[in-house]
């Protein structure tokens, strides 16, 4: 599979092309179900700058010419398999897109945590992803965790009780019982910000459901990229 895009990226898809191909003989409405299926937990779990134009497209082909038999279901087998790995392939190329953003410099992974719903969680995810301070303060590697809590709380969630919210940088927790973690220390935050792949871990403390979204920051040279050119 390939795919192009770097600027204007946030689900659903964004300003995105992917083409992916296979020799398998699938029917083309299982086709079309599974890849809605893969590109929801993919690229439309994807943030650069929280953009969009009219132009994005994820096209899978089949083309049948396997010798293994006929593709019937994907709940067993080489269904199974396939699944799996049209899943893995579109999450590859998703993420390569996160990392060639346009002036990105870290790759960060927002994973939320016992949430109300898949929903609630997601948006959660979004909102920081979409942060403009919470990405220049990522370039920045400043572990400024005021910034994360608070596009935390302008999420559209009813009732988010702020007590109950934990937040971690990778190994390090920043933020417990929504306050300043008393184990963290500005010298461990510094450690963790340092590094180009970082993993913003929140626990909603609402219930069991979780969701992902990868994200990048918001650079200089991003300004730099978009200011220069007139489309």
């Amino acid at each position: 599979g390939i795919a192009k895009g770097s600027g204007m990226i946030r689900p659903d898809m964004a300003t995105m092309l992917a083409f992916i191909a296979t020799d398998a003989d699938i029917g083309e409405n299982l086709v079309q179900s599974i890849l809605t299926e893969a590109v929801e937990d993919s690229f439309n779990c994807i943030n650069v700058d929280g953009d969009t134009s009219t132009n994005d497209a994820c096209f899978l082909v089949a083309t049948g010419e396997s010798d293994v038999a006929e593709i019937s279901s994907f709940d067993e087998g080489t269904g199974l398999l396939f699944r799996n790995a049209l899943q893995e392939i579109c999450i590859y190329l998703a993420q390569a897109i996160v990392r060639d953003g346009e002036g990105a410099s870290k790759f960060i992974t927002i994973s939320v945590m016992d949430g109300a719903s898949v929903e609630e969680s997601r948006e959660v995810a979004l909102t920081v992803a979409n942060s403009p301070l919470v990405k220049t303060a990522f370039f920045a590697s400043d572990p400024n965790w005021g910034r994360i809590l608070a596009a935390i709380g302008r999420a559209p969630l009813p009732d988010l009780d702020i007590e109950k919210i934990s937040i971690s940088l990778n190994d390090v927790k920043i933020v417990e019982s929504g306050k300043r973690a008393e184990i963290y220390t500005e010298a461990e935050g510094q450690r963790v910000m340092q590094q180009e792949e970082i993993t913003i871990s929140i626990s909603l403390g609402r219930g069991n459901a979780s969701a992902i979204i990868w994200t990048c920051d918001l650079s200089h040279e991003y300004v730099r990229i978009n200011s220069e050119y007139r489309s």
